[in-house]
């Protein structure tokens, strides 16, 4: 997707009906615009949390005076779980208190915060427990389309899981053998069930895949849902997106010797994630809910 085409989704895509309209109205892929939505909501979250802060006093009197969170999380044009967990936090109900209500709204403290905590989930697919099963369920289905291809091409790689506690930092597949594709070695790699903008693939450069290449060598990064034209592939770091992986033609390596396919289908193509600003949802592998706000 070129540069202008994102910035004028990501400028549109303010409320989950712009994501239903522009869908439909454009032929897109809904869920593609979602990722977009949720890029544009959790940054504007994160810039503005403190500004939304400093007014809780004020919002908690128009609350009293009669006014619904939803209403004032509207006005505020503000994620509505993150405005309901910082305005019962200023009521003075324990923020692990707090996080139950909006686990379990039949153990809200009266019936007005159930009504409302009800309310405030039923409206924000993003920040609601819901919707981080939901962007959980999204990276997995892109970790589980990446080990399908692995596995189609007889590639044996070890999973996080089977890492854990080997290495400061893993990713989703480190290969056992190295695979080259066009020319450059690919030790590792991850998935990303999200779309790769310019901020996005910045962060994860630093988060994650710089640390990966320390640690393994040269490797792939998969944005499942595409990434902008043009963009800049670190060094070390291939790009992907759905149709380039799934049309490459990796060529096995063994470690003490040349490049050589390694099973018959690698000789040709088979075609086809508060007391401080709320972490991004999909953070940790584009698409995994982040932990609830503290």
């Amino acid at each position: 997707m070129d540069r202008a085409t994102y910035q004028r989704l990501y400028d549109s895509l303010v409320t989950d009906e712009d994501v239903t309209r522009i869908a439909h109205a454009e032929h897109l892929d809904p869920e593609l615009l979602f990722v977009i939505h949720t890029h544009r909501v959790t940054r504007d979250a994160t810039r503005r949390f403190y500004v939304v802060k400093r007014q809780l006093p004020r919002l908690v009197h128009q609350w009293k005076q009669g006014r619904s969170i939803l209403e004032i999380a509207r006005d505020w044009k503000f994620p509505p779980v993150l405005m309901g967990q910082q305005m019962l936090g200023e009521l003075g109900i324990p923020r692990k208190k707090v996080w139950g209500t909006f686990l379990h709204p039949e153990t809200a403290p009266d019936h007005r915060i159930r009504k409302e905590v009800e309310a405030l989930l039923a409206a924000d697919r993003i920040y609601s427990p819901h919707g981080m099963e939901l962007q959980r369920e999204r990276g997995r289905r892109g970790e589980e389309r990446l080990a399908r291809w692995l596995e189609k091409h007889g590639i044996g790689y070890r999973t996080e899981k089977d890492l854990r506690g080997k290495y400061a930092k893993t990713p989703d597949a480190l290969l056992d053998e190295p695979i080259h594709h066009n020319g450059q070695k690919l030790n590792w790699i991850e998935s990303k069930a999200n779309f790769g903008d310019d901020v996005e693939l910045r962060k994860n450069l630093r988060r994650q895949l710089a640390p990966y290449t320390q640690l393994f060598g040269e490797g792939a990064v998969v944005y499942w849902y595409g990434f902008v034209n043009g963009a800049e592939s670190p060094p070390g770091i291939l790009l992907w997106d759905a149709e380039m992986i799934e049309t490459a033609i990796p060529v096995v390596t063994h470690r003490t010797g040349a490049p050589h396919a390694g099973h018959p289908s690698l000789d040709h193509a088979r075609p086809p994630h508060p007391a401080r600003p709320p972490s991004a949802p999909g953070s940790a592998h584009g698409g995994h809910a982040a932990a609830p706000p503290p």
